[in-house]
C-alpha cells in the first residue's frame, strides 16, 4: 500500500475516534457540571478542556469565561477551532475522498453521510436543551461508519491501518481522561473518598461508555482502585489500555506477515504491551497513576510517530 493511502486511512480512523470521544467526554462533563453550583460547574468544563488540550486556544478566544455553552460550541462547531468535532468530520470526510478506491461504497456512503447529517446539525448553535441530541448524532454516525468498515472491509492492510489509527486514538483517551480525573477533577485532597469522589470517578466511566460494564463486573461498587484496574488492565472492556494494546499488536502483526518484515514500530509496541500485561494496579499506584499515564503517553505517541516514518506516510 502507498503511503499516502495509509496515510489517509489511518488519519481518517483517528479522527472518527477522537470525534466519537470528544462527544463522551462532553456528555460525562455536562452530567457533572449539571449536579454542581456555577463555580464548580465552570472547573467540570475547564477539565474538559484540559484533557482535550484546548484550554489555551479556548481562553485566546473566551478569555476565562467558561460556561457550559461556550465551552461544548467551542469545541464541537467553532469554525476558528481547528480541533472541533465538526473539523475531524470534515478531515475524516477528506481522507475518506482521498482513500476512496481503496475503501467499500457502504464505508465512503457513511463517512459523507456523516459530513452531511452534523453540518445540518451544527449550522446553528447548540443550545443545552438539544445538546444530548447532539451529542447521540455524533456517537451514532461513528458508530456507524465503524460497523460499515467491519461488515464490508477485506480484512487486509487498508483494514489493519484503520484499526492501528483507531486504537492509538482510543488508548490515549482513556488514558488522557485518567490522568485528568486524578489531577484536576478533586478539587482538594480531602474530597478523596467522599461521595464527590465516587461521582466523579462514575462519570469517568461514562465518559468511556463503561459504566454499566463495570457495574456488571463488580456488583455495582464504585472503587477507584478498581476502576483504574478496570481502564487500564482488563482485557474484556473495549476502552481499556490493555484492550487497544492487545488490538494493536493484531493489527501490526498482519502487517508484517503481510509485508514480509517487522519494523521499529513493531519492537516498541512489542515492549509497550509486554510492560502492560505485567503490571498490577498495585504496581501501577505504587509508582504513580500520573506517572504512569505519562509514560504511557509518550510511548502510545513513539508508536504513532514511528508507524507513519515505518509505511512512509506523507501529508
Amino acid at each position: 500500500m502507498l503511503g499516502r493511502s495509509a496515510n489517509g486511512i489511518f488519519w481518517m480512523f483517528r479522527y472518527l475516534e477522537r470525534a466519537e470521544n470528544t462527544a463522551r467526554l462532553i456528555e460525562a462533563g455536562f452530567r457533572m457540571a449539571l449536579t454542581r453550583d456555577s463555580g464548580a460547574a465552570s472547573e467540570e468544563w475547564r477539565s474538559v478542556l484540559i484533557t482535550l488540550g484546548l484550554h489555551r486556544a479556548y481562553a485566546a478566544r473566551h478569555g476565562e469565561d467558561v460556561t457550559g455553552p461556550h465551552v461544548f460550541n467551542f469545541v464541537l462547531r467553532d469554525r476558528d477551532n481547528p480541533a472541533s468535532v465538526m473539523a475531524m468530520i470534515e478531515t475524516a470526510r477528506t481522507n475518506a475522498r482521498m482513500v476512496r478506491t481503496g475503501i467499500t461504497r457502504e464505508v465512503w456512503e457513511a463517512v459523507n453521510e456523516s459530513w452531511m447529517n452534523l453540518r445540518e446539525v451544527f449550522a446553528r448553535p447548540v443550545t443545552e436543551t438539544r445538546l444530548r441530541d447532539v451529542l447521540d448524532a455524533v456517537r451514532r454516525q461513528a458508530i456507524q461508519v465503524r460497523g460499515a468498515m467491519e461488515g464490508t472491509m477485506l480484512r487486509n492492510d487498508i483494514y489493519h491501518f484503520a484499526g492501528i489509527g483507531t486504537f492509538l486514538e482510543r488508548a490515549d483517551n482513556t488514558a488522557r481522561i485518567l490522568d485528568v480525573k486524578y489531577y484536576v477533577l478533586l478539587p482538594s485532597l480531602s474530597a478523596v473518598g467522599s461521595s464527590l469522589d465516587n461521582v466523579q470517578w462514575e462519570n469517568v466511566l461514562r465518559s468511556v461508555a463503561g459504566e454499566r460494564a463495570y457495574r456488571w463486573l463488580n456488583a455495582g461498587q464504585m472503587d477507584p482502585r478498581g476502576i483504574a484496574s478496570f481502564l487500564i488492565l482488563d482485557e474484556r472492556f473495549p476502552r481499556s489500555l490493555a484492550f487497544c494494546y492487545t488490538r494493536l499488536a493484531t493489527n501490526l502483526a498482519f502487517l508484517a506477515r503481510a509485508y514480509g518484515f517487522d519494523t521499529p514500530a513493531h519492537a516498541i509496541q512489542r515492549a509497550g504491551h509486554a510492560e502492560l500485561a505485567g503490571l498490577t494496579i498495585e504496581t501501577i499506584f505504587e509508582q504513580g497513576l500520573h506517572e504512569f499515564i505519562s509514560d504511557f503517553l509518550a510511548r502510545n505517541n513513539q508508536i504513532a510517530q514511528q508507524i507513519q516514518r515505518d509505511y512512509r506516510f506523507v501529508e
